[in-house]
């Protein structure tokens, strides 16, 4: 009895051949289309959505398509790919089965902590023929995983209040990406529990033990005066701006997010009693 062919599984549990060299992949994630460039395949990019913005040079003539979740379907029929990538969190359900209906290969992808990263890297390296760079990506973002770890082992855990949203105000449950990168660094994010994955807060008064309160910039893009002005709120408690790309991107923006926020932990922790800083 002969061994399988070779295949990739994806997190919808679908099994992909591997492409041939006349692949046209319309890539849907932001994180993941900077990763299919980073895997040396930017020449196979049909499409991309408004936000695949990295990197920006290599992508310029790559068509939009629309948002990650107002795509323009018409403007894909006519692109033809063979192959799209779309993911869980980042793209509607809806669309990705209007998608399935005329592009041949749906890869669906959902990585949920950043320990799913070299998964991810050899999902796509795998499909597309890229697996020596995708093995050079798993070992980056070893060596960076370990670099933190290492550079945060000292530093007492912290609980913090990260927030996404403003209006109504937003935090991060534990059960997701975000959260898990944090925790990876020392960070561990409230509410401890919640109901929805980005629960709305009130924020009349902050969630016991909360150390500090990090203000991501995106979705919703904080500046110093978000900063002020919480801080002010609460006195009693640090505030700080952070990039949101490291810590909810994965791809090869998950390898220097690690070492981004291992230098921002170092960072604030040398600060002391500094109640507002910038990243």
């Amino acid at each position: 009895m002969g061994s399988d062919p070779i295949s990739f599984l994806d997190a919808q549990g679908t099994r992909h051949a591997p492409a041939g060299p006349g692949a046209r992949i319309a890539c849907l994630v932001p994180s993941i289309t900077e990763l299919v460039c980073a895997l040396g395949l930017t020449d196979r990019l049909v499409a991309r959505t408004g936000f695949c913005i990295y990197p920006r040079a290599a992508l310029a003539e790559v068509p939009k398509v629309g948002g990650t979740k107002d795509l323009n379907i018409a403007r894909l029929r006519e692109l033809a790919p063979t192959h799209a990538i779309v993911n869980i969190d980042e793209n509607r359900k809806p669309d990705a089965q209007e998608l399935a209906r005329f592009i041949p290969h749906l890869i669906v992808t959902h990585p949920q902590g950043p320990e799913d990263n070299p998964v991810l890297y050899r999902l796509i390296g795998g499909i597309f023929g890229a697996t020596a760079a995708a093995e050079s990506l798993c070992r980056d973002f070893e060596a960076a995983w370990r670099e933190a770890s290492a550079a945060c082992a000292a530093l007492p855990r912290e609980r913090v209040l990260y927030l996404i949203w403003k209006d109504p105000w937003m935090g991060v449950a534990r059960d997701t990406y975000i959260s898990r990168t944090l925790a990876a660094v020392g960070w561990d994010t409230l509410p401890a529990q919640a109901e929805r994955r980005y629960p709305d807060l009130t924020l009349d008064a902050l969630p016991a033990g909360t150390a500090r309160v990090l203000l991501s910039s995106e979705p919703y893009s904080f500046t110093a005066r978000h900063a002020e002005d919480l801080a002010h709120r609460f006195p009693a408690t640090s505030v700080n701006l952070i990039d949101g790309e490291m810590t909810s991107w994965y791809g090869p923006r998950a390898i220097a997010g690690f070492r981004y926020l291992a230098r921002l932990r170092q960072s604030l922790a040398n600060q002391g009693d500094a109640r507002v800083s910038n990243p």
